[in-house]
């Protein structure tokens, strides 16, 4: 199963609907529907963002700052959602309003309603690809030294393995950049 399947699984769950639904007000099954769509557009912007230096530095930041382990449905019931909506602001940017409209259409809720789901399970989707970058990195320590292994990374968030280099002497920088990039393209 794939971080994105697992992100899914978690917010569809009875329990994380419904905990959704009292703090936005939206009901269960147009919530499940919004989150169908909007999943995999915000994972999509974020491995989009991460092709650069600038972007992949304040995904690394957002992710330092979210690591809350609580369950789901705790971390919906407290969620920020002044810091959830900046966060959608970052993620979408000059698209936030043209991909809103489109939640919207699709999944028949209220643009605002939209944003205020996106900005409730924002601080949720950081915390766990937070948890799944920390899992990754520390198998990534636990490898024989030499280099990065990609391909483990990949067979962890169900991904197909990959054949890779060992480089002699890669740059923490140049090992974050591929974590981040394996696990979010993981999520297209």
């Amino acid at each position: 199963m794939n971080l994105l399947a697992l992100l899914l699984g978690s917010l569809l769950s009875s329990s994380s609907l419904g905990s959704l639904s009292n703090n936005t007000g939206v009901q269960k099954p147009q919530l499940q529907k919004l989150l169908i769509l909007a999943l995999p557009l915000i994972l999509k912007y974020l491995t989009s963002n991460s092709q650069s230096q600038t972007g992949l530095s304040s995904l690394f930041g957002a992710l330092g700052a979210h690591q809350n382990r609580g369950s789901v449905e705790s971390q919906i019931e407290n969620a920020d959602t002044e810091d959830g909506a900046k966060i959608v602001g970052h993620i979408l940017g000059d698209d936030q309003d043209q991909v809103v409209d489109e939640l919207s259409r699709e999944s028949g809720v209220d643009s605002a309603d939209v944003l205020n789901v996106l900005g409730t399970i924002a601080p949720y989707i950081m915390s766990g690809l937070s948890a799944a970058t920390e899992d990754a990195h520390t198998q990534q320590q636990q490898q024989p030294a030499g280099g990065f292994d990609l391909g483990g990374l990949m067979s962890l968030f169900g991904g197909a393995p990959v054949q890779q280099q060992q480089a002699p002497a890669a740059t923490a920088a140049n090992d974050g950049t591929q974590l981040i990039n394996a696990l979010l393209s993981m999520m297209k």
